[in-house]
This record gives C-alpha cells, structure tokens and sequence, in this order.
C-alpha cells in the first residue's frame, strides 16, 4: 500500500508543498471530516525510506511501553522468552525507548538470543527501533553522541536500526541541531535511519526543509483518534515520510473486554488499572464519550465475528489501511499476556466495503479531536 501511495509523489520537490499549517492559512481543503481507508493485500512488512536510507519493518510493531512500570512486573529471562515468541511468529520488530525503563537492556538481551539460537537470515530480518527523549538542553555534537551511544550499548549493536527523535518545547529550535547531530552519526554508521515520534506538521515540514532525512514520524493513531488523516498525512504523502502508528487498540479499550460495559458506575466495569488504559479513557472522553464508544464497539464486534477474528485485529487492520501508515503498534506486556494470534491475523483480514462504511459511520459522529487537541503530539505540549 504504501509504495502505491509514494509511487505518485516520488516527483514532488519540498519546496511545491503549499501547505502552511498553523502558520497561516492552507491554499486548500486537505481532507473532510469523512476518513479514507485503503483496501490493501496482506502483507506483512513495509519500507521507510528517504532517499538512500531504508529500512524494513514488520506493519505490525510490538511495542514495549509496557516494560517501564504499571502493567505489572516484568521477568527479565521471561520477558525475553516471550520476545523470541514474537519473533518466531514473523513479529520481528520491536518499538522501544530510552526512557522505557529495562527496556532497551531487554532488547540487548533478546538480540543475543538470537545471534547464539537462530540462523544469520532471522537475525537480519530482526529491527528494534528506539526512541532519544532528551531534556530540552543545548545539543551539542558531544552530547547527542554519548545519549546514542548509551542506547547502542544497552541494546548490544553497534548501529541502531531507527532512532525516533521527540522533542518537548518547540519554542526551543534545538531539536534541529540535534537532529543534525543525529544525521552526522547515520553517516558514520552508529544510525541506519533517523525518524521522529509526536512532531506535528508544521515542524516536520521544517526539520525536512532544513535537509534531515526523516523517515517517519511516530504518532498517536486509532479509530477514535483520526487526526494523522489530516495535515500530517497530506504532507507525508507529498515527501514520502512514513507514519508508524501507537495507541491504535488503546491500551485494550478497543477490545471485547469493554463491550457492553458500563464505566459510569463504580465497579461495574474492568477497571482502568494500567497507564495506557487511563490514558486513552480520556481520549474517548474528548472524542465523544462512553456511549459513542460503545457504538463503536458493538460495530467493531461485528466484523470481527463476520471475520472470525477480534475486535483489536479489525481496530489495527482499519489503521493500517490508512494512507501513509507503515506499522502500527501493538502493545506487548512481556511474560505476563499474549497477543500473538490476534496480531499474526491481522495480515490476512481483508475489509471489506460493507465494513469500511460501517465504521466510519460510527467514528464520524465523535469529535474532530483536530479541533480539540490540536495536530499530532499537542497533547504532550498544552500548557
């Protein structure tokens, strides 16, 4: 799908791009309210790419958020079990981040697993991807360099296979010089690509107009929250940048387990007991509120069992078909729970028109959260 969506786009210089995002006023309507899913094969890996970096990614991502606290304790020998699981079953790729608690020790671990206990082809098709969340200090040539090299160190490689870049004060233009700092270290081979998490439009318009060879972009994408359809997708679409999506089940929210249920009276329902759980409550909240959800759902239901697959499946799968989305995130809480079935059945879902329509008809009624959170990753940066 995605080289599809790129093949019309290749011959697209920056400087044609007529958006002006929050700087002024757009020279065109970039998207209705009304989302667009493209109907896709089934398969299982995806490319990001800026001219000659690239790199190959399973499209459905296990990310390790869950390993920093709050979703139970995580058994390192365990933890690492579970990740050869995942990897045995074609989820070879990992989403980490510096500030993920253990887990780029984890990811050291299970890498050398597999170099002692599979054959040299598996290991290549293996990715971890992390992210460098710094303080908003001066970055230097020196300080970039050692933050990287911390990670190079505990995931045990000696070139990072994508380093997702997040920068908390846009007020503070630093996050271009250390961005320049990171595509000095691609070149001496300690990154294979650079990428970012949680930029908005604006920003990664000016990061690729200043020369940084941005892969993808991060960001916070689910049924409920169709906000990277919009500027972001658009202006992906005219540079090639790739989307890879978190927060796509909702922390489990868009699951079986929360239908029919009712959270507006205590102890009625299973309780919000995780980080992302309660997070992403509150998006539902923004978006339109518990009895909405629970429409959405019950719609979700039915294609899952008209598929014989899950609610989740269908709520990735959605995503997945939305232009510019290269993966989409699936949350792995290592040892504790499995997901493996659910996302190995996500590559041979099809949907159909007849699903497509009836779920956009139910996630069209909730609020434009464009509106009323702003772009991509506002949510980190509201006063």
């Amino acid at each position: 799908m995605t080289e599809l969506l790129n093949h019309s786009f290749t011959h697209l210089k920056l400087n044609s791009i007529k958006l002006k995002c929050s700087r002024g006023v757009e020279t065109r309507k970039l998207f209705s309210r009304r989302v667009h899913c493209v109907l896709t094969d089934d398969k299982k890996v995806s490319v990001v790419k800026n001219g000659k970096d690239s790199l190959e990614i399973c499209r459905v991502v296990n990310g390790m958020w869950q390993t920093s606290g709050g979703w139970g304790k995580i058994d390192r020998d365990n933890a690492v079990d579970a990740m050869l699981r995942y990897a045995d079953a074609g989820l070879n790729t990992f989403d980490m981040a510096d500030i993920y608690g253990p887990a780029e020790d984890l990811y050291g671990l299970f890498i050398n697993r597999v170099r002692r206990e599979r054959p040299p082809e598996f290991l290549e098709n293996v990715k971890g991807l992390t992210k460098w969340v710094p303080p908003p200090v001066k970055m230097t040539s020196t300080y970039v360099r050692q933050n990287i090299d911390i990670s190079r160190k505990r995931m045990d490689v000696a070139s990072l296979d994508m380093l997702q870049f997040h920068w908390w004060d846009y007020s503070n233009n630093g996050y271009l010089d250390a961005l320049k700092h990171l595509t000095d270290l691609k070149e001496e081979g300690k990154i294979k690509t650079v990428a970012l998490t949680n930029f908005d439009t604006q920003r990664l318009q000016i990061i690729l107009e200043n020369g940084i060879p941005i892969v993808s972009n991060q960001v916070q994408h689910s049924l409920v929250d169709m906000r990277p359809q919009q500027r972001m997708a658009e202006l992906c679409q005219l540079t090639g940048v790739k989307l890879i999506t978190y927060g796509t089940v909702m922390g489990g929210l868009l699951s079986e387990k929360f239908l029919d249920t009712n959270l507006s009276i205590p102890f009625a329902g299973p309780p919000l007991n995780t980080p992302s759980l309660q997070k992403y409550k509150r998006m539902v909240d923004a978006w339109g509120g518990w009895s909405l959800f629970q429409a959405l759902l019950k719609t979700l239901n039915q294609v899952a069992i008209k598929h014989g697959v899950s609610i989740p499946t269908v709520a990735v799968k959605f995503v997945l078909d939305q232009p510019s989305v290269a993966g989409s995130m699936v949350g792995v809480r290592l040892g504790l729970s499995e997901h493996i079935k659910d996302c190995t059945a996500i590559f041979s879902l099809k949907l159909d028109e007849e699903d497509v329509s009836s779920i956009q008809e139910v996630i069209s009624k909730g609020k434009d959260l464009q509106k009323v959170i702003g772009d991509c990753g506002d949510e980190y940066r509201r006063a």
